[in-house]
Order: C-alpha cells, then sequence, then structure tokens
C-alpha cells in the first residue's frame, strides 16, 4: 500500500511539471496571437520579427512535454485515469504548438503586407479576431487548470462568433478585390491570416474538448456549432 502511495504520489510530481510546461507554453503562445495581430495592426516589422524568433522556443517546450510524457508512461505505468491526463497533456501542448506556427505564419506576411498600400480597416478587424481567438485560448487553459467542463463548453460554443467573424472578413476582401484589382495581392495575404486566424480557434476547441473528455471520461457527442461556410476558402 505504500509502495502504491509512493508511485502515486511521484506521479503526481512528475505530471505536475509536465502541466507547468504547458501553462508556460500557453502563456508564450497568447503572447505570440497578441503581438503578431499588433505587428500586422501597426506594420510594425520589427515586432512580427519578434513574433517569428520566438516561435521556435514554443517548438522546444512542445518537445519537451512529449519528451517528459513518454518518460512519465515508461516510469510510472499510470492506471487508465491517470493516462487519460497524460495523453491529453500531449494533444493540448501538440494544439499550442500549431496555433503558435498560426501566429508565426501572420508575422510572416505581414513583413511582406508592409510593403504594400493598406486595406483600410482590415488590422483592426484581424487583432478584434485574434483577440476573440485569444480569450478562447486563456479560458480553454482555464478550464484544464481548473477542470472545468462547463467552461470547457463555453469555448466551444464561442468557436461560432470567430467563424462568423472569418466569413464576414471574407466576404470584406472579395469586395475589395473586386472593386479594385490592385487589392487582390494584399486582400489574398490578409485572407491568408484570417483563415490562420479562424484555425486558432478549433484548435482552442480542441483543447476544450480534451478537458471535456478529461473530466468527464467522454468526448462530446455533439458536433461542433459551426457557421456555413463562405465559398472559396482558401488554407493558410
Amino acid at each position: 500500500m505504500n509502495r502504491d502511495k509512493h508511485i502515486s504520489s511521484a506521479f503526481d510530481r512528475d505530471l505536475e511539471t509536465i502541466q507547468a510546461l504547458v501553462v508556460k507554453m500557453g502563456g508564450m503562445v497568447e503572447a505570440a496571437i497578441t503581438d503578431a495581430a499588433t505587428a500586422l495592426e501597426t506594420r510594425d516589422e520589427e515586432l512580427a520579427d519578434e513574433v517569428r524568433r520566438r516561435d521556435k522556443a514554443i517548438d522546444a517546450l512542445e518537445a519537451q512535454v512529449n519528451e517528459d510524457a513518454a518518460r512519465l508512461i515508461a516510469l510510472r505505468a499510470p492506471t487508465a485515469t491517470d493516462l487519460r491526463m497524460v495523453l491529453a497533456v500531449i494533444k493540448i501542448s501538440a494544439s499550442l504548438e500549431r496555433v503558435g506556427d498560426y501566429a508565426k505564419n501572420m508575422a510572416k506576411r505581414t513583413s511582406v503586407l508592409a510593403q504594400m498600400p493598406p486595406i483600410e480597416g482590415a488590422g483592426m478587424a484581424l487583432r478584434r479576431m485574434s483577440a476573440a481567438v485569444n480569450r478562447m485560448l486563456q479560458d480553454a487553459l482555464d478550464s484544464y487548470i481548473r477542470r472545468d467542463a462547463g467552461l470547457a463548453e463555453d469555448v466551444r460554443q464561442r468557436d461560432l462568433e470567430v467563424d462568423q467573424m472569418y466569413n464576414a472578413l471574407f466576404r470584406e476582401f472579395l469586395t475589395h478585390m473586386m472593386e479594385d484589382p490592385r487589392n487582390i495581392t494584399s486582400c489574398m495575404h490578409l485572407h491568408f491570416i484570417a483563415k490562420n486566424v479562424e484555425r486558432m480557434g478549433d484548435h482552442a476547441t480542441t483543447i476544450a474538448e480534451q478537458v471535456v473528455y478529461l473530466v468527464t471520461g467522454e468526448l462530446p457527442d455533439d458536433a461542433r456549432p459551426k457557421s456555413n461556410a463562405v465559398p472559396l476558402t482558401v488554407g493558410g
């Protein structure tokens, strides 16, 4: 019995260490989204370059989470419930890494867009959309820390709002392109960015679904709420 308690406490300590890495990673990703959106709106190439450089640290943290989680599984032979927690951590860190990649991609396109005439209101609209996604991500991570399935479900429902913002932006960019062909290149880059931000929201939703699974033992059985897709969408 004492040995079992020892193994359990060792597992808990190891898992807390890994979770601390995920929380740190989450903070870095949230900063990347905010800074990438700010750099886009203000056409700040230096800040965009900084976002791109910092992405390596996010990637390194994900690699460390995976390595530590694999070691934890090998050394502690966790029970089914404990294994579920470890697998959730791995999936959450993978989603965070992808969001970091999308923020980096936004920063890359910012450097290109800074050399082109601005599209009025686009930077502000994308910053608002990014802020909505960032709030989703913060709440998804809070729901994980607190094991709060209700908050996680709230995050899932809010993905619809991000989809609607994306659809509205797509139509706006299409209008700019039809009104003046000189806007086409800029609007294509902006559309790629908007699509990437929409995908960030999808990953925040994936994290929330992992929390629901962690707390209840079951993934949500209803489909994610989605807005009607606009035609001719292009991946980022």
